[in-house]
């Protein structure tokens, strides 16, 4: 058997570092990048009215975000894989930042607009080196599920908490400080950030695949653009029908360029593993539903029932606390022993329960009865789906392939979200307007309208948690169906890596050390057919 390599001193450091201070860091940045998403969304109304913009201008202040960040994820992600995920961590954390500034110094719709769009191309670049440290730091950790459950729950919850922060800084100092809040995240996350990480990159540098990062890039584009100009101009306008086609036929040729060339951006091996393809399609559609609750309540709770920004900022935070203790726990206590399947499918069915009561919502209704028992039902869902569905999505990922699927995950994150939110939008307007047209004469028309047009979002949310259970029955493995990894096969894979790069020692020293004791139990979270050992080649060694 070929001798070990001796490990160099980084991958010394990054095998032995401050692990939950390494959690603590990037689960700040994730929280940046995921509350950008709504914390300006509670700001809106005070923007318009200070920069002059129309209503159907104020959707490209949230479209224009989703659009940039949905479709430069998987370079963010190959770009940190090439050259390092603790640079690039730092050049997203420290542009975003920048962009932010000016942002919040907007005098007009076309700067705020345009430094929105600047936020969302950071953040490509953040997310997934963010979510790919995370699974490096934590290889071969007992503490891996730990980890995951509490940075899923930063993933699943941080809206809730964009929408409280956002109120609070609209309400108590102005629209503005919901752009530069983003320099109090940022700038000392960025100070830590450069003592505390250490940075893993290809030395091989194989090259960006230019011809696949077109296609993905205005693939993705063209799906979120299509969807958003539905809610703002129809269905039938030439530049939706244009997108909607274009956005399939462009994915398309993208998996047959990555099927072909030589250095892929998106590995097909990733996304073809049943594990990892269905925790994809589960944060997709989780995703695509959660955004449109937030939505549709937080419009709810101000018009209907008067709530201040505040007010509906702070009625979210019942959901938050119980997707949290949820999160953790089932990645730490019941995932190990039950695999994912269970949870998420579990998910999903508590979160078509909690669409189902949220369609009893009323003109007349109350937060008490009607909207807390689902947050709390809908929090214990998400908590159910998101934790194992992003710990699967990188579980068994070479060292050097961590940042594309960690880009993966975000883009079925932001893409979930935008695509739904677009979808479920449109959806209730029509709804709503029918709804005013069949009934001219009722008493209280606006609110009651609104109201049908919200329940008539959730009945569809409902439809679209109801798919995630199908697939995540007929795809994700279940636990007895789990492949051992055999001795065997964690030496030939760890040694088959090993000539990669000395900080590959940190994930591969687990597995080269398998002779000696048993592997830790939560080695077989999140998906039943991996395990947390480097794979270069899917074939059986």
């Amino acid at each position: 058997m070929p001798s070990m390599r001796t490990v160099s001193p980084e991958a010394r450091v990054a095998a032995e570092p401050n692990r939950w201070a390494v959690l603590a860091l990037l689960g700040t940045a994730q929280l940046m990048v995921v509350l950008d998403a709504t914390i300006v969304n509670i700001a809106l109304p005070s923007a318009q009215k200070a920069l002059h913009f129309s209503i159907a201008d104020r959707e490209w202040i949230v479209t224009a975000y989703a659009l940039a960040f949905g479709s430069l994820l998987l370079l963010g992600g190959k770009l940190g894989d090439l050259f390092g995920r603790k640079w690039t961590f730092i050049a997203g954390l420290s542009g975003f930042a920048i962009v932010s500034a000016i942002g919040g110094q907007s005098q007009n719709f076309a700067m705020l607009v345009s430094a929105r769009a600047l936020q969302g191309v950071f953040g490509a670049l953040l997310a997934p080196s963010a979510l790919g440290l995370l699974t490096v730091t934590f290889a071969g950790s007992p503490d891996r599920p730990k980890a995951f459950g509490i940075f899923g729950a930063i993933a699943g919850g941080g809206a809730s908490v964009g929408l409280v922060l956002g109120g609070a800084l609209t309400q108590i100092l102005s629209w503005r400080w919901c752009l530069y809040v983003n320099l109090a995240i940022a700038v000392p996350t960025g100070i830590f950030a450069l003592r505390l990480l250490v940075n893993h990159s290809d030395p091989e540098r194989a090259g960006i695949d230019v011809p696949g990062l077109l296609t993905a890039s205005a693939g993705l584009f063209a799906i979120v653009y299509g969807f958003s100009n539905a809610e703002t101009q129809s269905w039938t306008a030439t530049a939706t029908i244009i997108a909607l086609v274009a956005g399939p036929v462009l994915l398309i040729t993208f998996a047959v360029i990555e099927s072909r060339v030589k250095n892929p951006l998106l590995p097909l091996h990733i996304v073809r593993d049943r594990a990892r393809g269905d925790a994809y399609l589960s944060v997709l559609l989780a995703s695509a539903g959660v955004f449109g609750v937030f939505f549709f309540l937080t419009y709810y709770m101000q018009l209907t029932l008067h709530f201040s920004p505040l007010t509906a900022g702070l009625a979210f935070l019942p959901m938050t606390g119980v997707l949290v203790a949820t999160s953790v726990t089932a990645q730490t206590r019941v995932l190990p022993r039950t695999g994912a399947k269970p949870l998420v499918m579990t998910g999903m069915t508590l979160a078509v329960i909690a669409m189902i009561i949220f369609t009893r919502l009323t003109p007349g209704g109350a937060y008490a009865t009607h909207v807390l028992p689902g947050l709390l039902v809908i929090g214990m869902g998400m908590g159910c789906i998101f934790a194992p569905a992003i710990g699967t999505a990188t579980l068994g990922v070479e060292v050097r392939e961590t940042g594309v699927a960690s880009a993966m995950v975000n883009t079925s994150q932001q893409v979930g979200g935008a695509v739904g939110l677009a979808l479920l939008s449109t959806l209730s307007a029509s709804a709503a307007t029918n709804y005013a047209r069949a009934h001219p004469r009722l008493p209280g028309l606006a609110s009651a309208a609104a109201v049908h047009g919200y329940t008539t979002g959730f009945s569809v949310a409902a439809g679209i948690f109801a798919a995630g259970f199908v697939l995540a029955l007929v795809i994700l493995p279940s636990k007895a169906g789990a492949h051992e990894c055999t001795l065997r096969t964690a030496l030939a894979r760890g040694i088959a890596y090993a000539h990669h790069l000395d900080a590959a020692a940190v994930a591969t020293s687990h597995s080269l050390h398998i002779s000696t004791r048993p592997p830790p139990p939560p080695e077989r979270d999140g998906s039943p057919d991996r395990h947390d050992v480097p794979a270069p080649d899917p074939s059986p060694p």
